[in-house]
């Protein structure tokens, strides 16, 4: 059988560990030569050679993805190693920060909108020529349930992800009629490096994000394979009539709330 993405050359931010590495095997795994670009380059590397091992394709292209010079020399590396033709990009970079409000800086505040949101515009802007001259596309973005759910000690978090939504709306209602289409993902608490972090200093600020807590708002801790999966289903053609929506992947947690 062929894979969902067969033949399809395909670029994730953030693709070297977590969930954006777990897509990257999981894109390569379904027939995507799949181009890696990430800040961690041993990981990066990592990553790439294992999927190549299991006899996928992929390569590593280390960048700053909130660089805008860093951003263009990849995509222009990438887009020499896929002749010109890009199908699918997973906007998964990204990163918090947990923190009183009133204890934030300006810098604080600088810092994750260009990592959270910045690199996504960064990386949006220099794919998107590719695939308009191709006529057709798929965009997936991470944002977060904390998007629409507030969470204490997390307001710029929480921003950051709210403006990862209207984004995806504004990139697919503008770029639908020439066949690029733009969705995101949205995870709730997550077992990854990033994941596990922000519950252990929610948990010292006295949040209410125990074990026990995570089992009555999800059930359990989602893992980052599920997230994999959700991107892959909105990249695929399987959801060609999908877009401009955000797709949480929280078991229930917003709706319950």
């Amino acid at each position: 059988m062929a894979g969902r993405l067969d033949g399809w050359n395909a670029i994730i931010s953030g693709g070297a560990a977590g969930a954006g590495g777990a897509a990257s095997d999981i894109y390569a795994r379904e027939g995507a030569h799949v181009a890696i670009i990430d800040r961690q380059a041993e990981a990066g590397r990592a990553r790439a050679d294992a999927i190549t091992a299991a006899g996928g394709r992929a390569f590593f292209l280390q960048a700053d993805v909130s660089q805008a010079d860093q951003v263009n020399a990849a995509v222009a590396a990438a887009l020499d190693r896929f002749d010109g033709r890009i199908d699918t990009l997973f906007n998964h970079a990204g990163t918090l920060i947990v923190k009183p409000f009133l204890e934030t800086t300006e810098e604080d505040w600088d810092w994750l909108m260009s990592v959270n949101v910045k690199s996504m515009y960064l990386m949006t802007r220099a794919v998107l020529p590719a695939m308009l001259k191709l006529g057709t596309g798929s965009i997936v973005n991470t944002s977060s349930i904390s998007a629409v759910a507030g969470t204490p000690n997390e307001v710029l978090y929480c921003t950051t992800k709210g403006a990862c939504h209207m984004f995806t709306r504004a990139i697919a209602i503008e770029y639908r009629d020439q066949g690029i289409r733009c969705n995101a993902v949205c995870p709730g608490f997550i077992r990854t490096d990033h994941g596990l972090r922000e519950l252990k200093e929610l948990r010292a600020l006295n949040v209410k994000v125990s074990e026990e807590d995570i089992a009555t708002l999800q059930g359990r801790i989602c893992e980052p394979e599920e997230v994999g999966y959700a991107a892959l289903f909105l990249a695929s053609r399987e959801a060609s009539f999908v877009n401009g929506e955000t797709l949480f992947v929280d078991n229930g947690m917003l709706v319950g709330t």
